[in-house]
Formats: C-alpha cells, structure tokens, sequence
C-alpha cells in the first residue's frame, strides 16, 4: 500500500512557517517604505522583491517535499552542492563590499545573492550526512570516530578539512556574522552526532573561554591597534561600539544607540505598525540587521514576544521531529535546522541589544534579506520532508506487522 506525502504533511510547521512569512513581508514593508519614499523610489519595491523570493521559497519547499530523501542524501548530490558553494564564494569577493564585507554577488532582477547564508544549510546536510555514516563507530568508540582516531586530519576529505574550508572562505570575506553561526551549528552539529553528552559541555565551555580571551585581548590592546590588522578592521569597528556604543555614538556605535533609542520608543504596546521614528533614516540597516529593533518600536515588548513565542514554538515542533525520527540522518538534520533558527534568533537579539558585538546576522523572517528566507524555507522542506518520511514508514511496518 502506497501512501501519498500529501496526506502526512505536518501543518504545526507549516502553519507558523506561513504567518512568519506573512508578518516579515510586513514587516519588510514597514522597514523600507519610509526610506524608499525619501529618496524618491517605489515605497513597494522592496517588499515586492521579498515576496517574490518568498514564492520562490514556497516552490522550493514543495519540491524539497515532493523529493525521495534517498535521493537527498546521495554522496555526489552533497558533494556538488559544495562545489557550486565554493565558486560562489569564491566569486563573490569580486563585487564592491557592503559595510566593509564582501560576500553578495549583484543579480539582474533579484536584487543580491549572498552565498554565505545558504552555506549554513549546506553545512548542517553535509555533517548530516557524514556523521549519519559513522553511527555505528560512534557508538563504540564515542567522539574518537569523529576524529578517525587522529587529531590531525588525514585526508583532503575529511569533515573537518571540508568544513574549515567552507568556514575560511566566509571568515575572509570577512563575514563575521555567519562565520560565527557556522561555527556555532558546527558545535551543534557535533554534539547530536551521538557521542556523549559531557563533551558538548566541553565544547560550550571552550567557545566561552574563547571569547572570552578574544574580548579580553581586543580590550587591552586597543581597537585601534586591532583595527590596523589586515581583515580586521571591519571586526574591530563592531568591538568599538560594543565596548563603548554612545562613546561611538556618531560612527561605529550609531546603529546601537539608536536601537537601545527604538526599542525605548516602543515600550510595552509600541507606537503602532508604521509609525517608527528610527527606521526613517536615523537607524542604519533598520531592514536588515537591527529589524527587530524596528519590531519593538512598532508593535512593543507585546507584540515582539509574541513573534518570538510564534518562532520558538516552531523551533520546538523541529526539534520534535529531529528527537522522534529514527534514521540518524534525519534527527541530525532536524535538529540542526532548529539548532540553525534558534542560534541566528540569539545572535541577532543579542546585537541589537549589546549582549554581544553585532555581527550583521539578521533575524529570521522579519529581516529584508531573500537568501536568508530562502534558505530557512529549503531548511523547512527538508524538515517536512524527513517528519513525513518518518510518519509513512511507521504506518508502512504497522499495516505489515497487521497482516502477518
């Protein structure tokens, strides 16, 4: 008996995944009409833009469902994905730098590509893939199967060499955002390979240790000093209004001290959909990076978090079906894909807040930015994919265990 996907496919997910849409299309507007107005364009011009990336999403998570997962997991499939990652990249660094950093390759229509943010899926598919193989040593010889008992790689293909390729070429764009959530679903990654739990603690304690030095070291010689190191003059300007945002207040630190002055505007219920002050020229990338700053202003700590509780419930429902499903690649790429929205959620609020260094990562759905929707979409795909795949197998081994 054949059962068709379409009967299996899990609205929990899809659902959120929809009215997230429909409220960052929104949001797109509210962030970029008044800017657009100004200097004499089409108040929908961006928006229009978003929404057709987003019906390019909508095409991709229906082909990403409709695929055999067996198909999606093929060794050559993964592999030439990479390679088309890395000529994008590659190529990328000879268009003109935003904000200090390369890394968007100019489309006719489009607007940009940025191939940095589809390497966030392509890393967490690739691991999937490669620790998915391995489950069997895992088990045996915990996490010295990941390292093929040698801490120093043998082989050009190794995991660790492919990955830490991937991440030098976005680290030297210098993309300081994405490079750090690669890292960080990196570490993900790892720790629901299946080796023991202790040594993700060790991985979280050393990342904070990490930064820890790293703070510390920028701290004492000086982001001047910093700043004349070749590739990190673009990180040290982000340090400089870390350290001392209203100190910066008229350069580096500009676009922190006016989402500390947006998300004070808004205060509990906000100023009302449309009605932003900062957004209208006084906030840098108020459409892009610091777009929940905008959220704030408008619709109040009320209405954020209950973006946030609509998000994160969403997020649980992936983890969900990661922690359910039975093939070893499909929990790793659920959880990851949830690993992936839940650390670019923290990251993003924790810049526009001064928690940490802004790193430029823009938050999910609600930022303008059609790479980055429609990389979560493909990740949704996937995920609706896997939870239906799982969901038919079960049924298939229930109706047979009913004949016999």
């Amino acid at each position: 008996m054949k059962i068709d996907k379409r009967q299996l496919l899990n609205y929990s997910i899809l659902i959120p995944y929809l009215i997230l849409s429909v409220i960052g299309l929104v949001m797109v507007y509210s962030t970029t009409s008044a800017t657009q107005i100004i200097n004499g364009g089409n108040p929908f011009r961006t928006v229009i833009n978003q929404a057709g990336f987003w019906i390019v999403s909508l095409v991709a998570i229906y082909t990403i469902y409709r695929m055999k997962l067996s198909f999606l997991r093929k060794k050559a499939v993964i592999y030439s994905v990479i390679l088309v990652e890395v000529f994008l990249l590659a190529i990328s660094r000879l268009f003109p730098p935003i904000n200090g950093a390369h890394g968007w390759i100019p489309l006719p229509i489009a607007g940009t590509l940025q191939p940095a943010e589809y390497l966030k899926l392509i890393i967490i598919w690739y691991l999937a893939h490669e620790f998915a193989k391995q489950q069997a040593d895992i088990r045996t010889y915990d996490y010295v199967s990941l390292i093929k008992g040698s801490w120093i790689p043998k082989e050009f293909t190794d995991w660790r060499v492919v990955s830490l390729l991937l991440l030098g070429l976005v680290a030297t764009l210098p993309d300081l955002g994405n490079a750090t959530i690669i890292v960080l679903i990196m570490v993900v990654m790892i720790s629901v390979s299946g080796i023991a739990y202790r040594w993700f603690s060790t991985a979280v304690l050393g990342i904070v240790a990490a930064s820890t030095v790293i703070l510390g070291t920028i701290r004492i010689l000086g982001v001047e000093t910093v700043e004349k190191i070749p590739l990190f003059g673009y990180i040290a300007r982000r340090f400089a209004a870390y350290f001392d945002p209203f100190g910066n207040a008229t350069n580096s630190g500009l676009q922190l001290t006016h989402s500390y002055y947006a998300m004070s505007n808004g205060g509990w219920l906000g100023r009302g959909l449309g009605n932003s002050i900062e957004k209208k020229g006084h906030l840098p990338e108020a459409h892009t990076d610091f777009a929940f700053s905008i959220v704030i202003e408008e619709l109040g700590f009320v209405g954020a978090s209950l973006i946030l509780a609509l998000l994160f419930f969403l997020i649980i429902r992936i983890i969900i079906v990661g922690v359910r499903a039975r093939s070893p690649f499909n929990a790793m790429m659920a959880l990851g894909m949830a690993g992936m929205l839940l650390i670019q959620t923290f990251v993003n609020i924790g810049g526009i807040s001064g928690i940490i260094p802004a790193t430029g990562v823009t938050f999910p759905f609600l930022s303008q930015g059609g790479s980055s929707l429609l990389i979560i979409s493909i990740g949704i795909g996937f995920v609706l994919n896997i939870d239906a795949s799982e969901k038919r197998r079960l049924i298939e081994e229930e109706i047979e265990r009913t004949l016999i």
